[in-house]
């Protein structure tokens, strides 16, 4: 029988996590030594060594190990679970909820989100990831999110999809371009014009296909992985981009580039709450999902739509 407590998992999942056991160390704000005695109390345990151990380089999972890791997680995430549903038993709700949001839309999206949070649920603190569409499931799957806001279309069967709005292409042009005081503007008469790409996973791909569909090759100019820096190329002239969501704050007469609708027949994506479909989520987590759905309800996320 293996002994072992919840603190050495804890200390065990972040040392596989962060590749490092000083890494690890660090994080928890405890000695290098706890570490290491956690992770050979458990290799001892189960029989199997659970990392390979480099000098100079770190730790990395054996095979059996990164198995091993991903229970842990799911232990880990359950363990937290059931800490907020015995603190939120004869008192409101309280806890912590894990979210990931795909960090384009994070900036735009999340203030309301947070702001209506706080003022319900004043107990309840939230722990923030931010990343690419990909990393947005992976946070769900190894337990390190309880929920995340992305595009529906990245799920499959092992999750559940709540949708909060429906994102259609929309075009960002330099305020000297003449298109700059049209009313909308179509692929065709972009695709002459450089172009500025975000060039993320998965978004790539999506631009790309819109203008595929078309029979059109736009003039890649410049790529970047920030949406802010996308938005300051055009700005200054560099190009025009594509982009889903509107950014936070967004007035046309003060801008430095302009927003148009994408005239066409275009793929909408919807955005909205990925939970992962088996597990079963703990009272605050239903709580937060239900909060999203009675904004979606008041319109909160109307400003981020252009259409």
């Amino acid at each position: 029988m293996v002994n072992y407590t919840l603190k050495q998992l804890r200390y065990v999942e972040a040392a596989g996590r962060l590749g490092s056991i000083a890494g690890a160390a660090a994080e928890l704000s405890i000695s290098q030594s706890s570490i290491t005695a956690a992770i050979d109390a458990l290799e001892q345990g189960f029989g199997y060594d659970l990392f390979l151990r480099t000098p100079a380089k770190g730790i990395r999972p054996t095979p059996p190990g990164q198995e091993a890791l991903q229970l842990i997680r799911r232990f880990i995430h359950q363990s937290r679970h059931f800490e907020a549903e015995v603190r939120s038993v004869g008192s409101t709700l309280a806890g912590n909820v894990r979210l990931a949001c795909y960090a384009t839309a994070a900036p735009a999206f999340l203030p309301p989100i947070l702001r209506s949070l706080t003022e319900r649920f004043p107990e309840v603190s939230i722990t923030m990831l931010e990343g690419s569409l990909p990393e947005m499931l992976e946070f769900l799957d190894e337990g390190e999110a309880d929920l995340a806001f992305t595009y529906g279309e990245e799920r499959d069967q092992r999750h559940l999809f709540y949708s909060l709005f429906r994102a259609p292409p929309y075009a960002l042009v330099p305020l000297d371009d003449p298109l700059a005081d049209r009313a909308d503007v179509t692929l065709a008469e972009l695709v002459e014009r450089p172009m500025v790409l975000l060039d993320l996973p998965g978004a790539r791909k999506y631009f790309m296909e819109l203008f595929d569909a078309e029979g059109l090759v736009p003039q890649i100019a410049h790529t970047s992985r920030s949406s802010e820096i996308v938005r300051a190329l055009v700005s200054s002239g560099f190009g025009f981009s594509l982009l889903n969501i509107r950014p936070l704050g967004y007035s046309q007469d003060e801008s430095p580039y302009r927003v148009l609708p994408l005239r066409g027949d275009h793929r909408h994506p919807d955005f909205g709450i990925v939970t992962m479909a088996e597990t079963e989520q703990p009272t605050i987590v239903q709580a937060f999902i239900e909060n999203c759905l009675d904004l979606r309800q008041e319109g909160a996320f109307a400003s981020l739509i252009v259409e």
